[in-house]
């Protein structure tokens, strides 16, 4: 039968289907690492996720014989475009089955919905802002994934090329193995830092401190150090406040590094975490009846792999070594924790500054993703 495509309205059980479908399209894929169902329709309510404040979206479905088959999010980003004078179209949240038909089908009320308002380029998987799943795998597919990246079929990328999409920008991604001790290179450079710049790490002993005290500036932080990075947007007010509540709730204290001047002003944090990805794949993405068991599990730190979520500098101390500063802070707190790996999050391949961190360490690049780009 020929595929017919839905627009969804932005319902809990609508939203719900579209999430299940993008998790069942894997359930026997050993590499596919889940979202977290409830966070992920969150991210797509507009009731819920503080984005819209500056976004449009639309998400479609594609059924055939009543049967989902593919899904897709089209999304304006009025900031984005706005501060880069663009008119892009971006997409997300995107799935589907190997077939022709539904992926064109996909693709055409994405690109109309995008049209009818202006737009005249489409670019993705990109998500309504940097904080979301971004970058089609492109390799590494017998890699575990991560709670923080996507992770997609091989023959996407045929589909792509197909449809006449070109690379727009790739990210490249490294496992590596946490070193018995800090690097003796990195402990030196770390020391010339803190003296040069009277720079010192803040003991971090409740999260409720650190939320109140620490919250709202780490994402004023991101904004900053991330502004000029491909496609990146802006967080509101309330987006932070949004963040704040989400994440810095749930994070292990000595899993954080934040770095301050001389007058207490924050200039660098490092946020990692227990990796989530065996627990979530044990919990098929939901908190019950027993999923919050396996998370749980993992926030507590049972797991040998810690996740590098990020790491931001303010623009004038960048390039000036005060990463090997947070990296001194963190791999002591690594080692007692048992952690044997760690996973770096995206980074732009020609991000020469961030990948140089990783050189005194034993790594392989290990995944590659992209963000595909089209005229409408």
């Amino acid at each position: 039968m020929s595929v017919t495509i839905k627009p969804l309205k932005p319902t809990h059980s609508e939203l719900l289907s579209y999430v299940k479908f993008g998790i069942n399209l894997y359930k026997d894929n050993p590499y596919h690492v889940p979202p977290l169902v409830i966070d992920e329709i969150e991210t797509l309510s507009p009731k819920k996720n503080p984005a819209f404040d500056v976004c449009r979206a639309q998400s479609f479905m594609a059924f055939r014989d009543g049967k989902p088959v593919g899904r897709i999010t089209a999304i304006i980003n009025d900031a984005v475009n706005s501060k880069d004078n663009t008119k892009i179209l971006r997409f997300g949240f995107m799935d589907f089955i190997d077939d022709t038909e539904v992926v064109d089908a996909l693709f055409k009320a994405a690109e109309d919905w995008g049209r009818e308002r202006g737009m005249d380029t489409i670019v993705g998987p990109l998500g309504f802002s940097d904080m979301d799943h971004e970058g089609m795998l492109i390799e590494g597919f017998e890699e575990v994934g991560t709670m923080a990246t996507i992770y997609n079929y091989p023959y996407y990328v045929a589909h792509m090329e197909r449809m006449g999409f070109a690379k727009e920008v790739d990210w490249v991604e490294y496992r590596m193995k946490v070193p018995d001790c800090v690097p003796e290179k990195y402990a030196r450079i770390a020391q010339i830092v803190k003296n040069k710049y009277n720079l010192r790490s803040i003991p971090l002993t409740s999260r409720k401190t650190v939320k109140e005290k620490y919250g709202q500036k780490l994402f004023r932080l991101i904004n900053e150090a991330y502004a000029n990075l491909y496609g990146f947007s802006p967080l509101t007010n309330r987006q932070i406040e949004y963040y704040v509540d989400q994440y810095l709730g749930i994070i292990r204290l000595e899993c954080v590094s934040v770095i301050v001047d001389e007058h207490d002003e924050i200039v660098a944090v490092g946020i990692s975490m227990p990796s989530l990805s065996k627990a979530l794949q044990k919990s098929r993405g939901k908190l019950f009846p027993t999923g919050w068991i396996h998370l749980l599990g993992a926030l507590k730190g049972k797991t040998d792999v810690v996740d590098l979520l990020l790491v931001a500098v303010k623009p004038e101390y960048q390039s000036k070594g005060v990463n090997a500063l947070i990296f001194a802070d963190l791999i002591p707190a690594f080692i007692k924790e048992g952690y044997r790996e760690a996973e770096s999050n995206p980074e732009l391949e020609g991000n020469e500054n961030v990948q140089k961190q990783w050189e005194y360490f034993e790594r392989r690049q290990h995944r590659k993703r992209r963000a595909w780009r089209k005229t409408l």
